[in-house]
């Protein structure tokens, strides 16, 4: 089963809860960006529903990834989950990511891959005995240059809070411009009494958090931070009028989080099942937060589907 999947949606409560207290010290050192920066995209390019609505009619499955780019800015590399990528891997997403931010102004910036640590390394070794690994991984990103923005580190289910020494040491190690998002999913995390503290020593170690906005583990969305920089997984559920209801609220709370100081915000829009519903949903955030935030993010470009019999 997906994680966090529900069987009612209508069911739950997707009110955002408020920030943690933590949010504060946070701000306290920030200034508010004169135009924050803000990625956004979905978390796959191979798909055959995109041929037609966002690529090209005549779009082959190679070239998939050579139109995502022309149409986000960003995208949850979950391929790396699976496999270390190659260096004929990392000069080709190069080398589209390059040819795609051609296509938008300089204030829309460029194209960013935002890779998750191989599974191999965070759920089969759980950060134990990974140096060599890590290593190979890391070194791999690397070369996607200023083609790479946020990593994921996902840590496992049964990955708790008594293993945080682990963490830490594995975070310490990593390269100080690496810059990472811990994903939590253990629940004991979200304790009263163990939350803030954690956030605490991930702003020490100059590491980030992911927050993941899903309709069946609402503990996962904590609203805390450890750095003025957000690293959002929403998962929607394909079309539900509830996906466009947390959308507003999720861009009123950024319009705060920004006036407040919130640098860089990195959205992962997830359609749910098998994210065809995705670009229109990506495509409402890119123009609520135009215009609620006053950014200027180019909207994805959504070609009218025709119904059949309807010239006729």
């Amino acid at each position: 089963m997906e994680f966090g999947k529900a069987a009612n949606i209508d069911q739950i409560n997707f009110a955002l809860p408020p920030g943690q207290a933590f949010n504060a010290q946070i701000w306290s050192q920030a200034m508010p960006a004169p135009r924050p920066t803000v990625y956004i995209g979905g978390p796959i390019w191979a798909n055959r529903q995109y041929v037609g609505k966002i690529y090209p009619t005549t779009a082959k499955e190679r070239d998939f990834l050579h139109h995502y780019t022309r149409q986000f800015n960003t995208i949850e590399l979950n391929l790396t989950h699976y496999q270390i990528p190659t260096p004929a891997m990392i000069t080709k997403w190069r080398t589209e990511a390059i040819a795609g931010a051609s296509t938008r102004t300089a204030e829309q910036g460029g194209f960013v891959y935002c890779p998750k640590f191989p599974q191999l390394i965070s759920h089969e070794r759980m950060l134990v005995a990974s140096e060599a690994l890590t290593d190979e991984f890391v070194n791999a990103i690397m070369g996607l240059e200023e083609n790479l923005g946020m990593s994921f580190l996902q840590l496992p289910p049964q990955f708790a809070p008594d293993k945080w020494p682990i963490l830490e040491t594995y975070l310490t190690n990593l390269p100080d411009e690496l810059d990472v998002a811990v994903e939590f999913r253990h629940p004991d995390w979200f304790k009263k009494d163990v939350w803030p503290t954690t956030l605490e020593k991930l702003h020490g170690l100059h590491r980030h958090v992911v927050i993941t906005d899903v309709a069946g583990r609402r503990d996962v969305l904590h609203m805390g931070l450890s750095s003025p920089v957000l690293t959002l997984r929403f998962i929607a559920n394909e079309g539900h009028p509830s996906d466009y209801t947390r959308t507003d609220a999720w861009v009123q709370r950024l319009k705060t989080w920004f006036d407040k100081g919130l640098q860089t915000a990195y959205l992962f829009v997830h359609g749910g099942g098998d994210n065809d519903t995705a670009p229109e949903l990506i495509r409402y955030w890119v123009r609520q937060l135009n215009e609620c935030c006053g950014l200027n993010l180019r909207e994805p470009q959504i070609q009218p589907q025709l119904v059949q019999g309807s010239l006729f």
